[in-house]
């Protein structure tokens, strides 16, 4: 079912902290964004601390040999220019720039990603229906995709938090049940 989703996609974005990286000390089990904010850091020193996600490179660039493009889209924070600095910092120190087409960052709100998928697909002109985000995040990342018609696809963790009585029809524990 994952596969035959992902085969008719033209365009995927992907999350960034949860999904292609995490924070290595907590093993994948909190959520990835409070490494920022129990450690005192100055800029740029989370880098030491994140490590991709298992499975995630190989799964990437086969999606690239596919002819996907691919767009890496987090939430952040930080006010736009800093937000696009921390991320492209992340990209460049996991060798990730030659993978992905393009960087965006979304404002830290629920519907903050579906308001930079939008932008994007209007200047790409392309279909939502041709259209996927993957991700870790119930709120920021499935929420965001659907309220504007886009399919997304969550990754299983332990952090992740579906409130009762809500579904999430597309869902993987592996990042290669994408491929």
């Amino acid at each position: 079912m994952i596969e035959k989703l992902v085969s008719n996609k033209r365009i995927i974005f992907f999350d960034g902290d949860g999904t292609l990286w995490y924070p290595k000390k907590t093993k994948w089990t909190i959520k990835p964004h409070l490494i920022y904010t129990h450690l005192n850091m100055k800029p740029g020193d989370y880098l030491k601390h994140l490590v991709l996600t298992p499975q995630i490179l190989k799964t990437i660039k086969s999606l690239r040999k596919r002819g996907i493009l691919l767009i890496v889209l987090s939430t952040h924070p930080h006010k736009r220019l800093e937000a696009d600095m921390h991320l492209n910092n992340k990209i460049k120190h996991f060798g990730l720039d030659e993978i992905f087409d393009h960087i965006y960052s979304a404002r830290p709100f629920p519907w903050g990603k579906g308001k930079v998928m939008e932008s994007v697909l209007r200047k790409l002109r392309m279909p939502k229906s041709q259209t996927l985000l993957v991700g870790d995040s119930y709120i920021y990342d499935y929420l965001s995709a659907r309220k504007v018609g886009i399919d997304c696809i969550l990754l299983k963790t332990p952090y992740l938090q579906i409130p009762k009585g809500r579904k999430v029809p597309h869902m993987v524990k592996k990042w290669k049940e994408l491929i």
